[in-house]
């Protein structure tokens, strides 16, 4: 799973970067040993780890924190394993072949991985080139768009996963044009923590842009005034939403 990003979209790639991820990994061990045990090793990856990233990686090499939502044994053949498993991003799951490897004391290393998840997107998302073309052609020769509307879908999937607030329509252009949210200017919100990566929606569900929560929700519910969310990455043009002259 690869989500692709066009014109002004590609701007909202960094809303999946930081996304959890869903892999299914191959994993060959290097010595014979009992399934219990492969199990028994592999479920105590579940929670927060310590990992250091491999030699080849693109970021520093030091320890640092991860955290592994799941991990599901699929099947295991001699010294084939074959597992699923979805973390926080940044995960090296080849370090965790290695690490599984030397908790079991006999080795072990990755085989092949395949990302099947990132963020809202999964498997069931997926488009080969081929298909893309073949959605093209059919819209340059015949008019015909309705496979180019499926595989190519609208950038406002990519925040999914995040928590939202709504805007009034009254607010769209002051944030486009710099403004942080003010509670006044919120319609409706999901559940938000202080700092939390929150997206900013209009009323009909277009996304203006991203922002850190500066309030929690019980705040922005009861108090009248003051900054819920400080946008820092807004992917809406300013003139969608024409400003609103006040009424004397």
């Amino acid at each position: 799973m690869l989500p692709i990003t066009l014109e002004r979209a590609t701007r909202s790639g960094q809303m999946l970067l930081s996304a959890g991820k869903e892999y299914v990994c191959f994993m060959k061990l290097h010595a014979d040993v009992s399934e219990e045990k492969v199990r028994e090793v592999l479920q105590s990856f579940v929670g927060t780890i310590t990992q250091m990233p491999p030699v080849k990686s693109a970021v520093k090499r030091q320890l640092r924190e991860r955290n592994i939502y799941y991990l599901n044994v699929l099947e295991i053949d001699g010294r084939n394993v074959l597992f699923k498993v979805g973390s926080q991003a940044g995960t090296y799951i080849r370090t965790i072949c290695v690490d599984a490897g030397k908790k079991l004391g006999i080795g072990a290393h990755m085989q092949q991985l395949i990302r099947t998840k990132a963020g809202p997107f999964t498997d069931k998302d997926w488009v080969t080139l081929q298909d893309l073309q073949d959605a093209y052609s059919f819209w340059k020769e015949d008019g015909d768009e309705t496979l180019l509307r499926k595989y190519v879908t609208p950038f406002e999937k990519a925040a999914e996963h995040l928590p939202k607030v709504w805007v009034f329509d009254s607010a769209v252009h002051t944030i486009c044009s710099g403004a942080e949210v003010y509670v006044s200017g919120i319609s409706r919100f999901n559940t938000v923590q202080p700092k939390e990566r929150v997206a900013i929606m209009t009323l009909k569900g277009e996304l203006i842009g991203l922002g850190a929560a500066a309030m929690e929700t019980g705040e922005i519910q009861h108090l009248q005034k003051g900054v819920a969310v400080k946008p820092d990455a807004i992917f809406m043009d300013r003139n969608v939403y024409p400003k609103q002259e006040k009424k004397a």
